[in-house]
């Protein structure tokens, strides 16, 4: 459990005040939600009537009683979220003295994303939670709607922004989502923001933790955050660098030119498989170039999920 700073949550906290002003240029340009609430919890069967529809039939009922049941569902109007936040050294990159909206790092576009989801969730008073992991879960939060617990999100979100290079964190997604995934009880919408660079040995247990969230019942998001110019298409000058692994510190010098060409069809694999794997277990993927601007990135997810229902 995490003890609340009442005095924390009393002031009004800045990410809150930007995120308010994102949503409000958002929900002008939307005409439908992009979030809803989940209607498929199994209430109780009751017997079938002539001329009624058959696709809600229970064909297994049928088959052990010869009786035509019907499934009843309990109607939900509200939605849970979970928001799951990779907090690893590698998403500080590109290490910067100051992230704006315009030009955030990795961690500072995922914590404006989790800030504008609460907002709209917040105005559909749905309940909505919070994991922060690296190499293990530094906070996880049960989803809740009442205002002192979003204030609570925000200020969390607020500390992380405040953190800039630290001690080395390296990245288990694995693990973390696999615990995140039996923690949720009930059916939520789960999304995840992260560069996705696990420090798993086996790259196809990082699919079984998000085959994990799906396999029990939850709607995933993820948010496949990343510098284009540099992580993706190795744009540096033809000189010597030396390059530090942020998760690990560990130090290398070399010619990018040397082996860029290397780098660039491994990375894509990586990005191929992640996009294919996401197909496969029905996965929402949003793929976001922090050169991209965060404005372009956010409407373009919102205008598509509002254009679903």
């Amino acid at each position: 459990m995490h003890s609340i700073n009442k005095q924390l949550l009393q002031r009004y906290s800045k990410l809150e005040l930007l995120a308010k002003q994102v949503v409000e240029g958002f929900i002008t340009g939307l005409h439908k939600s992009p979030f809803h609430g989940f209607s498929v919890e199994f209430a109780e069967h009751r017997l079938y009537n002539t001329g009624e529809s058959t696709r809600h039939i229970d064909w297994k009922q049928y088959a052990k009683t010869e009786k035509l049941f019907i499934k009843k569902y309990e109607e939900e109007t509200n939605l849970r979220c979970h928001l799951v936040i990779d907090c690893s050294s590698s998403m500080l990159y590109p290490l910067q003295n100051n992230n704006t909206l315009e030009s955030p790092n990795k961690l500072f576009f995922a914590i404006y994303g989790a800030a504008v989801l609460i907002e709209i969730l917040k105005r559909q008073r749905d309940a909505v939670g919070l994991s922060l992991f690296a190499e293990k879960l530094l906070i996880h939060t049960p989803a809740k709607s009442s205002t002192v617990h979003h204030r609570f999100l925000y200020n969390r979100l607020e500390e992380l922004m405040e953190q800039t290079e630290k001690e080395p964190a390296q990245s288990f997604v694995t693990n973390n989502l696999h615990y995140i995934a039996e923690s949720i009880h009930k059916r939520s919408l789960v999304v995840l923001f992260s560069d996705m660079m696990d420090n798993s040995e086996n790259e196809n247990e990082l699919f079984s933790a998000l085959q994990h969230l799906k396999h029990n019942k939850h709607e995933v998001i993820l948010f496949n955050v990343y510098d284009k110019k540099d992580e993706l298409n190795f744009a540096f000058e033809n000189r010597p660098y030396r390059f530090i692994d942020l998760e690990t510190k560990e130090e290398v010098k070399l010619n990018p030119q040397e082996i860029k060409q290397q780098y660039k069809e491994e990375i894509a694999k990586k990005q191929e498989t992640i996009k294919l794997k996401c197909a496969q277990y029905g996965v929402e993927l949003v793929q976001c170039d922090i050169h991209e601007g965060f404005h372009q990135v956010m409407w373009a997810f919102l205008v598509k999920r509002a254009k679903l229902f």
